[in-house]
């Protein structure tokens, strides 16, 4: 079929762009100067993305991915086989229930989760908690809760495990401080311990959430909201053991992180020195919105204020 000469230029220009989509690629390597949005249309889209964990060996990607308001949100990974990242792919114990904030153990054979699954075979149970799966010749096994000790029947958030196991989350308890807190449970004779609230250095009366640990458990960078020194909807902020062992004064990362929205979800891939957090900030229209399909189109840009994933080089920071 002879196309008339504009429709050739049309069915020219989506070929380009078809091959310009196909190789597009993700760079771990690169270790960004300034902050930028991460693997723009390719990971961070018009989607809701949030809560990153790249594999210690940087072969794998798992990131949570969500709908515009967030009703559904699955547990998201990417392979890197012979040099090449494959297709994005719902983990194939994801996807029946809300599952969010991966993070690797440090040797790489747990990817610990949060999740609103249905725990201790109780189907009546929506709250969220933390669960793992087992890495097993290169298959991620059925998923399996943390005890009782961990998971109570309120919600329990955003595992960070250092390299002696330790357990480090977000929960709301009667002995906490503030409305939100972050706890840690000690892994000792291969058990998670009774968690406690860590203390006035980092949780306040107000919300403290989201704590990314290094693996020598020395530097602790989560999110709070309420403080007073806070730039909008929630800032991350960090704080590092002093010689004695104790956590310092939290200090705010400051405005090359964050924004006058939420600012959140903070994880360091350490062979490769960059730091990634999410954030719902966004880009406002340049110009008066006149017609449903300008609106629409402004709507499903990346930056349109769901959440996207950042990063930077983890030397930018200047943590004291």
């Amino acid at each position: 079929m002879k196309y008339p000469l504009p429709y050739f230029f049309i069915i020219i220009l989506l070929i380009a762009s078809c091959k310009k989509e196909k190789t597009l690629a993700i760079d771990l390597e690169i270790s960004p100067e300034q902050l930028e949005v991460f693997a723009k249309d390719l990971i961070s889209t018009p989607l809701y993305e949030r809560d990153i964990a790249i594999s210690p060996d940087g072969n794998q990607i798992v990131y949570t991915l969500g709908n515009y308001n967030q009703t559904i949100r699955t547990l998201v990974n990417i392979k890197k086989e012979s040099n090449k990242w494959g297709q994005k792919v719902i983990l194939p114990f994801s996807g029946n229930y809300n599952d969010i904030e991966p993070f690797f153990a440090a040797d790489g054979s747990k990817l610990f989760f949060a999740s609103n699954r249905p725990i201790g075979g109780d189907s009546t149970r929506t709250d969220y908690n933390i669960w793992y799966s087992e890495l097993v010749d290169g298959h991620w096994n059925k998923p399996i809760a943390l005890d009782t000790l961990v998971n109570s029947q309120q919600d329990e958030f955003y595992p960070s495990v250092s390299a002696n196991g330790n357990l480090y989350f977000t929960a709301t308890k009667t002995e906490g401080i503030g409305r939100e807190d972050i706890f840690l449970s000690t892994f000792s004779e291969g058990k998670y311990q009774a968690p406690i609230v860590l203390d006035s250095t980092i949780n306040t009366k107000v919300f403290e959430f989201n704590a990314y640990i290094n693996p020598e458990e020395d530097l602790l960078i989560f999110s709070s909201y309420g403080r007073p020194d806070g730039l909008g909807g929630g800032d991350l902020y960090y704080s590092k053991k002093d010689k004695t062992g104790n956590w310092r004064e939290a200090k705010n990362l400051g405005d090359i992180i964050n924004s006058d929205k939420l600012d959140y979800c903070p994880f360091i891939d350490i062979p490769r020195n960059n730091f990634y957090f999410t954030s719902d900030r966004a880009k406002p229209a340049e110009e008066r919105i006149n017609t449903v399909p300008e609106l629409t189109i402004e709507a499903n840009k990346v930056l349109n204020g769901m959440g996207n994933i950042y990063r930077i080089r983890m030397d930018k920071l200047n943590l004291k």
